[in-house]
């Protein structure tokens, strides 16, 4: 199995991007965060008729989540259910026979002293409990999106610069570490010790991606049993050298 993960920044823009990268590399699964589209003007026909379905929630502008995948899923479910804010175009949950498939668009935080950091410490400890309520370590998991926290200093060019930044402050690197510690593997990690790997990279940087200054803020966990079958992991910086391209670029993993 092959699956990815792409945070578009609009999947109207990046479609020719998304169709052309799904051609190439034939996944099984493409999760999609920023879609940045209404359902209704979601573009669905076109990747229909590259061999794909789709199971979208989205809103005008900011947001939105999507699988792509090349078997429709059994079951699509969208946001929290603890009774607290849904957040439908955020989270998306599809199961595909035994598969799990979560993804997420994590809250990015604007400000450490912004009430939207205080949401996305708390949508983390949400998750967790989501992770808990729905599954065991022994179902199969993969979690999967832009979740917006560099975990460590090997996930961010200057990380003696970032210490204030909501995608690398503490609390925020404190909240991923819990619900990892669910029962996840870092799929990219696992094959990919070594620094210089980044999944983002700022429009306002002139050559970022030629200079190396970047993070990575997409990944693909999975729990145990997916954790042992995963045989590599990748991130393809080809398509954030496109024009137009995301900021962000695909991750992806394969996995017995």
């Amino acid at each position: 199995m092959k699956i990815a993960t792409f945070n578009a920044n609009s999947i109207r823009s990046r479609l020719d991007v998304v169709l052309a990268w799904l051609k190439q590399h034939q996944p099984d699964i493409l999760a999609v965060q920023e879609t940045k589209v209404v359902d209704e003007l979601f573009p669905r026909e076109p990747i229909e008729a590259a061999g794909y379905r789709v199971a979208f929630r989205g809103q005008k502008a900011y947001n939105g989540v999507a699988i792509i995948s090349k078997k429709p899923a059994d079951e699509v479910r969208f946001g929290f259910d603890d009774k607290g804010p849904a957040d439908e175009t955020r989270l998306l949950h599809a199961r595909f026979g035994k598969l799990h498939v979560v993804n997420t668009y994590v809250p990015q935080g604007r400000e450490v002293d912004h009430p939207m950091y205080r949401y996305k410490i708390e949508w983390y400890a949400r998750l967790r409990k989501y992770f808990d309520r729905h599954f065991t370590t022994r179902d199969r998991v993969i979690w999967l999106g832009d979740l917006n926290v560099a975990r460590t200093p090997l996930d961010v060019h200057n990380p003696e610069e970032r210490e204030n930044h909501v995608c690398y402050h503490h609390a925020a690197r404190e909240a991923f570490e819990q619900c990892l510690a669910w029962g996840f593997t870092d799929v990219f990690r696992k094959h990919h010790p070594e620094p210089g790997q980044y999944s983002f990279f700022d429009y306002r940087t002139p050559r970022a991606v030629d200079r190396g200054l970047g993070w990575r803020l997409d990944y693909i966990l999975a729990s145990p049993p997916l954790a042992k079958g995963s045989r590599d992991a990748r991130i393809d910086l080809d398509p954030r050298r496109a024009n137009p391209s995301s900021d962000h670029t695909f991750v992806f993993a394969d996995i017995s």
